[in-house]
């Protein structure tokens, strides 16, 4: 825990463009964005995609839309990722319920279309979101949430580096019915390790030429864990 005697809180999150090797994130639009977040969650399919997402299933875009000017308005800084290979837009994220004064700040509302499945964008994309609230932000904790019945969030959490903290049951209403929530947090302390090993997974050395990797991303920040308590 850093020494808090000056402590004068965060600056709150604001939309940002942050560069990746294979990823680039970038302040939402919705005139350039709207259609291709649309296409890359397979229209209509992005209920199924969002299952997990609290607001009821889109109709059309327009209701996607509208969700999203709703969530944008009540504070969520939504970014997009786009693949800089195609340049092509293939998911968002979302800084949620910022408290700065505490320098706390959640990521969540986190979707990305198939073409993100097996690649490093999905995680280049999170360490990329991560490093800035720690490193440019000054922030002393970064939240994930999600459903307690949604496993793969959860796995991916505890991938990534989030600590599981315990499940607040009854939480909110999610589509009409009870949602259990997960809570998962990292804070500073753990950051420059967590940090260490992105920085070594995501390097082209870690991966062979079918883009397939060699280490764990977990395995890798096991090592740097151990090492440095040696």
């Amino acid at each position: 825990m850093r020494d808090l005697t000056d402590w004068k809180g965060c600056p709150p999150p604001a939309p940002v463009t942050l560069e990746g090797r294979t990823v680039r994130l970038e302040p939402y639009d919705r005139a350039r964005h709207l259609q291709a977040l649309w296409d890359a969650f397979g229209g209509m399919a992005i209920n199924p995609l969002l299952r997990y997402f609290a607001q009821a299933d889109f109709a059309d875009i327009a209701g996607f839309d509208a969700w999203s000017e709703a969530v944008i308005k009540s504070g969520w800084v939504r970014e997009v990722m786009v693949d800089k290979a195609s340049d092509t837009v293939v998911g968002m994220a979302h800084y949620m319920r910022p408290d700065p004064a505490n320098g706390v700040v959640e990521i969540g509302g986190i979707a990305h279309g198939p073409s993100m499945a097996r690649s490093p964008l999905s995680t280049e994309a999170q360490y990329l979101l991560a490093k800035h609230v720690f490193d440019d932000l000054g922030y002393r904790r970064y939240e994930w949430k999600c459903h307690n019945g949604n496993a793969a969030s959860k796995r991916t959490a505890a991938r990534l580096g989030f600590t599981f903290e315990g499940v607040f049951r009854q939480h909110m209403l999610s589509k009409g019915e009870n949602r259990d929530t997960a809570w998962f947090s990292i804070i500073d302390g753990e950051w420059p390790t967590i940090a260490k090993a992105f920085d070594a997974w995501l390097s082209p050395d870690n991966f062979d030429a079918e883009g397939q990797q060699k280490r764990k991303l977990e395995d890798i920040r096991a090592e740097i864990t151990k090492a440095d308590a040696a």
